[in-house]
């Protein structure tokens, strides 16, 4: 079973690079977790994820043992990674870098931003998991600065924004709002009030913007809003308000 996915026109036209969002369809999970959910501490059965990892890697040519993912903890932290890691140790980061070839970098999400990344003149990429508070402190700009210093340049960048929740389903709340702004002042113009509702904050945009600030040349939007599709995409935010849980997408960078 091949699983279904999505690709940002800018990357795919990179001859040596493969990648893809892939969405909830095309996997071997069950019930809420139905059917290509790629994380084991949701509650799954872990020879499900396996399999649904597995089919994910080998979607894109590679190998399963060549697809590796991090700890995600809502940091600014980035893994440079020089050597071919372990995948049996994870590491709490939200970003990682390479020019190694044939090494699969793996995001998850249910309503954050993944950004997959790749310089094609200097050979360089990376990948990156932004929630509200890793997009706040940070982890767009050290993605970047971790592949500046293996020898790309911000200009040459191509960033892909992957399928996220939309600003008109973030719905946060004024507390949300305050807090947010104590750590980025200019950041107002994230926030709207749809009529008759409470503040919602556009986490895309908002990231797009840290994309730009950092001197990336190309910034694509691939998919569509997780809470509006939850047959098509893992939702956090839509299974808490429907009193469930689900599982995660990923999204998948490699150089061949």
């Amino acid at each position: 079973m091949t699983p279904p996915f999505e690709q940002s026109p800018a990357l795919a036209a990179i001859s040596p690079l493969r990648h893809g969002f892939f969405g909830r369809e095309g996997g071997y999970s069950e019930g809420q977790f139905a059917a290509n959910n790629m994380s084991i501490a949701t509650g799954d059965k872990p020879h499900l994820v396996e399999a649904n990892r597995a089919g994910a890697a080998q979607a894109l040519g590679f190998l399963r043992k060549n697809l590796y993912l991090l700890k995600q903890v809502h940091s600014a932290r980035v893994r440079t990674l020089t050597e071919y890691p372990d995948n049996n140790e994870p590491v709490e980061a939200d970003a990682m870098v390479t020019r190694l070839p044939v090494l699969a970098l793996g995001i998850l999400t249910a309503d954050c931003t993944p950004i997959l990344f790749a310089d094609p003149e200097a050979g360089v990429i990376g990948a990156s998991h932004a929630g509200w508070r890793g997009a706040v402190d940070g982890i767009c700009g050290a993605t970047v600065d971790a592949m500046v210093a293996l020898g790309a340049t911000p200009q040459n960048i191509i960033a892909a924004i992957g399928p996220t929740i939309s600003g008109a389903n973030y719905e946060v709340g004024e507390r949300f709002k305050a807090d947010f702004l104590a750590l980025q002042p200019d950041g107002a113009g994230h926030f709207f009030v749809p009529p008759g509702k409470p503040v919602h904050f556009d986490l895309p945009r908002f990231v797009e913007a840290q994309l730009r600030q950092s001197g990336i040349g190309t910034i694509e939007r691939v998919g569509g809003c997780t809470y509006a599709e939850p047959d098509r995409y893992f939702s956090h935010r839509y299974a808490t308000h429907q009193g469930t849980t689900t599982g995660r997408q990923v999204a998948v960078i490699g150089l061949t």
